[in-house]
């Protein structure tokens, strides 16, 4: 028969010396020792697993932050690039047409203002040749005071100069056209170094 002795553990090393007795005082304490032992071990693993975790989560709050703004960007960008031949198509065909088609109205109200604060006094209207259609249509029966067309070859198309007692209003679409026309360029100049 075979021995089981080498499975268990020797104890006769051991030199004898005084027994360890336990009192039930003893013994709770040592119980609460360990208790308050465990009890910090946990704790101390739950602040650390919190802390890591805040981390985690600042960290991909970080990321996903970064993310969206580049995102945003690169939209931003993206739309900034579709708008722009479209701003300068309306700023190079559209708007002058629309600018020329108004002349006359804006002409109109002017005299109209004119005739309240001249009375009738006569206007001379000094135009460019190619407004001179334009400006002739408007001159209508009804009109509050004496008007005169003449045509002046120094002024470009869609300036007009009204001329009543000793004063002078200007009509440039031209200048207005141009400032717009800067505006544009100005704002996609600059919306290109910020993206950039």
């Amino acid at each position: 028969m075979m021995s089981i002795g080498h499975l268990l553990e020797d104890y006769s090393d051991f030199k004898s010396g005084a027994p360890v007795t336990l009192t039930d005082v003893s013994l709770e304490e040592r119980r609460l020792a360990a208790f308050e032992s465990g009890y910090q071990a946990g704790w101390d693993d739950c602040l650390k697993a919190q802390s890591e975790n805040s981390l985690r989560v600042s960290s991909d709050l970080a990321q996903n932050l970064h993310e969206l703004s580049f995102t945003y960007q690169e939209a931003y960008a993206s739309i900034l690039k579709s708008l722009q031949p479209l701003l300068r198509g309306m700023v190079d065909a559209v708007l002058p047409h629309a600018a020329q088609a108004t002349l006359g109205s804006r002409i109109s109200e002017m005299l109209h203002e004119l005739a309240k604060e001249h009375g009738q006094q006569p206007v001379q209207i000094v135009t460019a040749p190619s407004n001179m259609t334009a400006i002739e249509e408007l001159l209508t029966d009804d009109l509050p005071i004496p008007v005169t067309v003449n045509s002046e070859t120094s002024l470009g198309d869609g300036q007009v100069l009204i001329r009543i007692a000793g004063t002078e209003r200007e009509v440039d679409l031209s200048a207005v056209l141009a400032e717009i026309d800067r505006s544009v360029t100005g704002f996609f100049e600059e919306n290109q170094k910020d993206i950039a």
